[in-house]
């Protein structure tokens, strides 16, 4: 990679003066407005700076769950991974590494660890960057389900596909049949705080009109999640486009789903 863009050290390095800071000030903040509930405890702490990177790499290789953890600890993402040392599709929940791997991922990592970090504190930081990562899974999951539940309750077979219209690329979150011109074109949004209803409504006409471009005779459908029931009235009128030929809600239950994408095909069916 071309030093010209920059590694995770330079960016870690630009920004690091501003983070001593807050760093500073978040713990003179929280001593003073947690005073009176303040304990001193012992606790067991890892000492990194008496750490050699071949004692950390022996530690990532046994026990590779404990990768997770210590990337969070240094702000080091798998994408940071792979673009400065070219380790790709690593799972840091469930990472699979040989032993030269777990070398240079030490080496890499050792200069971003801070002089030691106390077990619970880092066991907890593991803890907040999973359920994160569960709900991820969980509402992927619901974009799953609006596909499973298109191809059962359709006579046709639904598939993501993606086109190019005016020179750009986009994609049908689900879109029939799978090769040719498009019969049925979905798009499926989850829109989960009210500031991001202009932008995805926005998103969803540009897809629609992009779709027509290429196949004025299609249908275009949208499935949408927004948990703000009452104003689910002004997203529709937000969509009201003439490239719009059907909007459904859906909420995360099989049922909502099913009946969502029932009434989708029946409309755009008409």
């Amino acid at each position: 990679m071309s030093s010209e863009y920059g590694t995770h050290k330079d960016f870690i390095g630009l920004v690091e003066a501003s983070a001593n800071e807050r760093q500073r000030a978040v713990e003179k903040a929280l001593k003073e407005a947690f005073s009176h509930h303040i304990e001193r405890k012992e606790v067991e702490v890892i000492i990194f700076s008496s750490m050699t990177a071949s004692d950390l790499s022996e530690a990532i290789f046994s026990k590779p769950e404990v990768l997770k953890p210590l990337f969070a600890s240094c702000n080091i993402a798998a994408r940071a991974v792979e673009r400065d040392l070219g380790i790709r599709n690593l799972d840091t929940y469930s990472p699979r590494l040989n032993k030269d791997q777990a070398g240079i991922i030490a080496g890499y990592m050792k200069q971003f660890l801070p002089g030691y970090l106390e077990i619970p504190t880092l066991a907890q930081i593991d803890r907040v960057y999973f359920i994160d990562s569960e709900i991820r899974k969980l509402k992927g999951a619901w974009e799953k389900g609006i596909l499973a539940a298109l191809n059962e309750y359709s006579e046709s077979e639904f598939h993501k596909r993606t086109l190019v219209a005016n020179g750009e690329e986009f994609e049908l979150d689900a879109a029939t049949p799978l090769k040719g011109e498009i019969a049925m074109g979905i798009d499926v949004k989850r829109i989960e705080a009210r500031r991001d209803i202009h932008k995805r409504c926005d998103e969803i006409v540009n897809k629609a009109r992009q779709l027509k471009a290429i196949y004025p005779h299609s249908k275009f459908g949208v499935v949408v999640y927004y948990p703000f029931i009452e104003e689910h009235v002004n997203v529709q009128n937000r969509l009201r486009s003439p490239d719009i030929d059907g909007v459904v809600f859906a909420s995360q239950s099989d049922e909502s789903i099913t009946n969502a994408v029932r009434m989708l095909l029946s409309t755009l069916k008409q």
